[in-house]
């Protein structure tokens, strides 16, 4: 039991997913931060509000309701979204085409298995 999991662990898939959920949340943090900062204040002065938030903010029945909460919290999802996807899934996938394409790649290695077995099956040539 203890094998599989970590077998499972040990997957390049499982660590690059963790590692992928470790910089993902570092990364909303920086763009949160720029968000937050400069572009909601930059589009709440030009609707004349203190931040985005007060924005189209109106009450019905002494309920509140604001489209500025909303509007800040899409429009954060949006940023943080294409800073993922140009500065972490663009220069990946270029990274592994150039890898592909690389005539030298790792694929021209044999396995470590491979490499084992041979030498084992060299060893047994020589004994006999």
């Amino acid at each position: 039991m203890l094998k599989g999991f970590r077998d499972f662990i040990s997957r390049g898939s499982v660590v690059e997913l963790a590692v992928a959920v470790v910089i993902g949340a570092a990364f909303t943090g920086i763009v949160n931060a720029l968000v937050d900062g400069f572009i909601n204040p930059l589009i709440a002065a030009i609707f004349g509000q203190p931040n985005l938030a007060a924005v189209g903010n109106f009450t019905i029945n002494d309920a509140d309701f604001s489209i500025g909460v909303i509007l800040a919290a899409v429009f954060n999802f949006l940023c943080v979204a294409a800073a993922v996807y140009f500065f972490i899934v663009v220069p990946i996938n270029k990274m592994r085409e150039l890898r592909a394409n690389d005539p030298e790649s790792e694929e021209d290695v044999p396995a470590e298995e491979i490499l084992l077995l041979r030498e084992i099956r060299d060893s047994l040539r020589d004994r006999v």
